[in-house]
């Protein structure tokens, strides 16, 4: 064990001089720091990784520390990097580090990632390539020279589009890769081996246009940091002290650049939780943070753990939820609370409506007694689980709101098919018309659309009647009066059915007869399986609709509750949008085995993904400073079929001190008394039973009764090009061949990582 940390003895004397006998002259912002927090503000000196545990203040002693390095002189402003990973927290820290010192913070590098790294890379673009006012591309712009690129090499882009090369290219990127550095099994990573080609192709278009993607920024400074000694020299010199946050967050590259730049001072502070590392999905590497000791040998942790945001009995449910990962350094966040507050609830349902019933009703009750809306968060594991709690919302009248997304109804994908089904309900509704006309591509291009609009205008007419007129004309070319008058007569087939066919089956039918659901089968983007999830869960969002009319009202008013969100209204969010907020009242609901821990992401990552998952749940019991409901469902109505589903294995995770199970009698058996006994949840049913679960199968034909599925059906899976036998390649698993086809999972032998079960949009056939 340690010294006892004396502050005294750490603080240097500052400008104003010592106190009176000779004692150090304490400065006035280490008071309120707690022990641990001054220690960590106080070591100037060598490498120093401070483990911050949820709600302990580590954003305060980021700004302290940055002052007090500033005001006792030990380096001027510019001679200090700090790296945040919003530019919302780079302007907050340096506000805060103004006020501390008392004088605006001039010449300090204080920003993002990317936001630092072109400073240094405007300044010697010249040895990288570029001239120093090359463009840095966005989204849009970097597909669009991917497209260049792929049709360039003949490449069929309806096959290998632009944005799975994108997702590709971005995570070489953020490995630090570039392509003379790939090795032969990741540059066969797209269109049958050609990717690294493709990626060196696309770097050179990039160079020709004197332009950069956001990947570029750093991994150009990487290459001017590790070709040129000189300028990494003048950087590692200019750098005497480099503060960064977030760190558990950071990706390889990240961690290179910051790894070369503190050679030479080794004065390198950073702040993060391996506990609250959930972003693997995106390219973050947790072994960063976990490393940090032997990366740098001599270098000081200490840990935050006192946390001034949640109860004891919250503090100690998550404590002992994390302490079942292998993969972390350990730390147990404590409270000098002497109020244990309200233990946590978990509570078992009969289905999912009825557990937005339940949350409702408990919401209306912390309403009556005072509490704001504000100050409540429902926090899911996918997105698609809002939809119920939208749809109860508006029914009982609760505002809410959307954070860090869209709502159900506002989603692309959703907002298509409503589209459709405005034209069906209202054929003069242009609005709708326009939107979907060639949606999915009917070669119905801008002219048509110019001449449509014209006679429009003339005759005073709506867009779907003048189609019409047109029709009995020249004035189109025949395909498109062909694929016009296909779509018109689809439309009157579509409005006759509707008032004599059940809404899902409506539904089923425009997304099979319009090519709508196949468009999305076809693409090989990396959205595309969450689009066709969103239009499953549609059909089942419509079940309780008696009328197209009914619907189309209440897609209406959700729409107008999302555009007047602004008052005092309870957020829905997901669990990785919520990291780095607070709340009074969290709710986690959904906490069931497939949905959380999510069971494609286990198939994908194995023991490590199920700990990124337990870091997930960790992450949303610490957002909750005064109470936290969590919930399952014994029964799913998912995607128009009803499914049984068993309790989260993190649920019997939960310590009984702290948490209390209030399961209906009878709903599980043995299942829930073991769980409320604090034994082993009952293992996951396994990929094959959650692909039953959550089947890809939609009914397209027949009516709706007691759950039984309708008579016909649509197939949303995404379309599948694989076979039993065919040889593939996975980006992390490497080469294999595939034992069986279930839907769109693959069960796969692989050469090294063996026989494992992955979702088809992962590998490539080679």
């Amino acid at each position: 064990m340690s010294d006892p940390f004396d502050l005294a003895q750490a603080v240097e004397p500052v400008s104003a001089g010592a106190a009176p006998g000779g004692t150090v002259a304490v400065p006035p912002y280490f008071a309120g720091l707690n022990e641990a927090q001054a220690e960590a503000v106080a070591i100037t000196e060598g490498p120093l990784l401070v483990l911050a545990g949820a709600g302990t203040g580590k954003t305060r002693v980021l700004t302290t520390r940055l002052a007090h390095i500033l005001r006792s002189r030990l380096a001027w402003p510019s001679q200090m990097l700090a790296v945040t990973f919003t530019n919302k927290a780079a302007r907050e820290m340096r506000e805060r580090v103004g006020a501390l010192i008392g004088a605006a913070v001039e010449g300090l590098w204080l920003g993002t990632f990317h936001s630092n790294a072109v400073r240094i890379l405007r300044r010697h673009a010249d040895l990288v390539g570029l001239k120093s006012d090359f463009s840095i591309l966005d989204v849009d712009d970097q597909l669009r020279v991917m497209k260049q690129v792929i049709e360039d090499a003949n490449i069929d882009e309806k096959r290998w589009p632009a944005r799975a090369l994108a997702t590709l290219i971005d995570r070489w990127k953020d490995k630090g890769l570039r392509p003379d550095m790939l090795d032969r099994d990741e540059a066969a990573g797209f269109a049958q081996g050609r990717g690294g080609a493709l990626y060196a192709a696309y770097q050179e278009r990039l160079r020709t246009l004197n332009a950069t993607d956001f990947g570029d920024l750093l991994l150009h400074t990487l290459t001017l940091f590790t070709s040129r000694t000189d300028v990494l020299a003048e950087y590692q010199e200019r750098f005497r002290y480099i503060l960064v946050d977030e760190y558990q967050d950071t990706n390889v590259a990240q961690y290179l650049w910051l790894r070369l730049l503190a050679q030479r001072h080794r004065n390198l502070c950073c702040v993060g939780d391996d506990d609250q590392s959930i972003y693997g999905w995106r390219g973050a590497e947790v072994g960063n943070i976990l490393r940090f000791e032997q990366d740098f040998p001599g270098a000081r942790v200490v840990r935050l753990e006192r946390n001034y945001r949640s109860t004891p009995h919250i503090l100690g449910s998550a404590s002992k939820l994390i302490a079942h990962n292998q993969g972390r350094l350990g730390k147990t966040l404590w409270t000098d609370d002497a109020d244990p507050g309200e233990k946590i609830v978990i509570r078992g349902v009969w289905d999912g409506d009825e557990e937005a019933r339940l949350v409702g009703e408990d919401i209306e009750a912390l309403q009556r007694a005072g509490h704001r809306l504000n100050a409540i968060a429902i926090l899911v594991r996918a997105s698609f689980q809002t939809r119920e709690f939208e749809d109860r919302f508006l029914t009982i009248g609760i505002p809410y709101r959307i954070v860090g997304g869209l709502g159900f109804y506002a989603r692309r994908e959703i907002r298509d098919i409503i589209a459709y089904l405005r034209v069906i309900h209202q054929p003069d509704d242009d609005l709708a018309f326009e939107r979907i006309i060639n949606v999915p591509k009917r070669g119905i291009g801008e002219a048509t659309l110019q001449a449509m609009h014209q006679l429009a205008r003339h005759e005073r007419r709506s867009l779907y009647r003048v189609a019409g007129t047109l029709l009995a004309t020249d004035e189109l070319r025949p395909q498109v009066r062909r694929v016009l008058g296909e779509l018109q007569a689809s439309f009157e087939r579509w409005r006759a059915a509707a008032a004599q066919t059940a809404l899902p089956v409506l539904i089923a039918t425009v997304l099979a007869e319009s090519g709508y659901a196949e468009m999305w089968q076809l693409a090989r983007t990396v959205d595309a399986p969450g689009r066709l999830e969103n239009l499953k869960e549609l059909l089942s969002a419509t079940e309780t609709f008696e009328t197209l009319t009914a619907f189309l009202d209440h897609v209406s008013l959700v729409m107008d509750n999302d555009a007047q969100a602004g008052g005092d209204a309870v957020n829905l969010l997901t669990l990785h949008s919520a990291k780095g907020l607070e709340f009074d009242t969290v709710f986690l609901p959904g906490w069931e085995e497939g949905l959380f821990p999510n069971q494609r992401t286990l198939d994908e990552g194995g023991l490590a993904a199920l700990e990124e998952e337990r870091r997930l749940a960790y992450v949303g019991l610490t957002r909750a400073r005064q109470r936290v409901r969590i919930s399952y469902a014994a029964n799913r109505r998912v995607y128009a079929t009803w499914q049984a589903a068993l309790p989260s294995r993190f649920i019997a995770e939960l310590p009984p001190e702290h948490a209390e199970h209030a399961a209906e009698h009878g709903m599980y058996g043995r299942t829930v008394r073991g769980l409320e006994d604090g034994a082993a949840a009952t293992p996951s049913p396994g990929p094959s039973s959650f692909g039953r679960r959550f089947g890809n199968r939609i009914a397209s034909g027949g009516a709706v009764a007691g759950g039984e599925r309708l008579s016909g059906e649509i197939d949303l899976t995404p379309a599948g090009e694989f076979r039993t036998g065919m040889r593939v390649f996975h980006q992390k698993f490497g080469y294999g061949a595939v034992l069986a086809v279930e839907g769109n999972r693959l069960d796969i032998a692989f050469e090294k990582a063996g026989r494992k079960k992955v979702v088809d949009s992962f590998v490539a056939p080679v």
